[in-house]
């Protein structure tokens, strides 16, 4: 495969770009080149299952790599497998039990199965987002379209959800709050229509990754919203009264998607992780990858803002909205800052870190 060249448009896109697709696109690929060799690492804990659906695997690959790759693209499928990445071998038979059975379910599903697959150990339970099934199925409808490939996801797989790095959460459990689904989902479609009405690129982007929004409850006095490296597609937040709250929820959390999924091809930083520094929005310092995930997220949330602010929008004639559009832009230039100052850039994180300095550059003259 060829190098990855450093990204132009990664957090906003130019018109017609591709950016965001080939850096997902190769994502999957990362994990398609993975998969087999991963099984095998762990096939200690399974070694009959691991054999039948190597078998499997080998043929997809060779013959159509199509349904593989759709279902690796769920973050489903996808969580499961770089979770096993980092797992020592011999430490992760539950997760390897279901990876497989997911992965058998979901081809099954596609039509990809010659004939079916007979695995020894079954998990308690395999969660689908290409089926839209839980097995076995709960009491209620564990998936509720929001639009097109997203749904509200009242059911969740991710072995990491509940592992929390922000002082004020504690985890990621499913939670309506109280609230029903319809609430929910008007809540969620007024966010996309916005992000769509006044960031059409961007929206676009988002129907392509974003495929499950996880409830975390309803806090009238504040949001909560999370991502995982490990789980591209999937964003949690809670749900809240104020309609731009939960709109920039929505885009910080799927700029956290993007570049998570860029971190699977290539290093940002040299010194990602290994110094603290003062963040702009977090009360606790924080690594400099965070700080960029920061910045990163908050730039299109600010271009949306001043979007919304030319467009004469109805919510923009809120006294406080330019006064939050201010203070994004601010944040964001006292990140960048930070990421200027201290940052060791690799070659592609360069490219991230120009596009950012260009819409820093954007803000300061509007």
């Amino acid at each position: 495969m060829a190098s990855l060249s450093p990204p132009r448009d990664l957090t906003l896109p130019e018109p017609g770009s591709t950016t965001a697709r080939d850096v997902l696109s190769r994502s999957i690929g990362r994990l398609l080149r993975e998969l087999r060799p991963l099984l095998r690492a762990h096939a200690a804990s399974a070694p009959e299952d691991v054999a039948a659906l190597d078998r499997v695997l080998a043929t997809l690959l060779r013959d159509d790599v199509a349904p593989l790759a759709s279902a690796l693209r769920r973050p489903h499928l996808g969580a499961l497998v770089r979770t096993l990445r980092v797992t020592p071998p011999g430490q992760g038979g539950a997760l390897l039990t279901e990876l497989l059975a997911t992965l058998a379910f979901d081809l099954a599903h596609l039509g990809a199965l010659a004939r079916p697959i007979a695995l020894r150990r079954a998990p308690p339970r395999v969660v689908s987002l290409v089926a839209r099934q839980v097995v076995p199925a709960p009491d209620a409808p564990p998936f509720h379209v929001v639009e097109g490939e997203t749904v509200l996801a009242l059911a969740d797989n991710n072995p990491l959800a509940m592992e929390e790095a922000h002082p004020d959460k504690e985890g990621n459990a499913v939670d309506l709050g109280g609230h029903p689904i319809g609430e929910w989902l008007d809540a969620l479609r007024d966010s996309f229509a916005r992000v769509g009405a006044h960031l059409p690129g961007l929206r676009e982007e988002m129907a392509l990754y974003v495929q499950a929004l996880v409830p975390v409850g309803y806090y009238p006095e504040r949001h909560l919203s999370a991502s995982f490296r490990e789980a591209i597609g999937t964003v949690y937040l809670s749900l809240h009264p104020n309609p731009m709250t939960m709109t920039e929820a929505l885009v910080h959390e799927f700029q956290h998607n993007k570049l998570n999924a860029l971190l699977e091809l290539d290093d940002l930083l040299d010194n990602a992780r290994t110094e603290l520094y003062r963040s702009p929005v977090r009360p606790d310092a924080r690594p400099l990858q965070g700080v960029l995930l920061a910045v990163h997220a908050f730039i299109p949330v600010a271009r949306l803002y001043e979007r919304m602010l030319e467009a004469g929008d109805p919510l923009a004639r809120a006294p406080s909205f330019e006064a939050r559009f201010r203070d994004v832009v601010r944040i964001n230039r006292e990140g960048l800052g930070v990421l200027r100052e201290h940052g060791r850039w690799t070659a592609v994180g360069q490219g991230l870190l120009d596009e950012l300095v260009r819409w820093d550059a954007h803000f300061a003259r509007s």
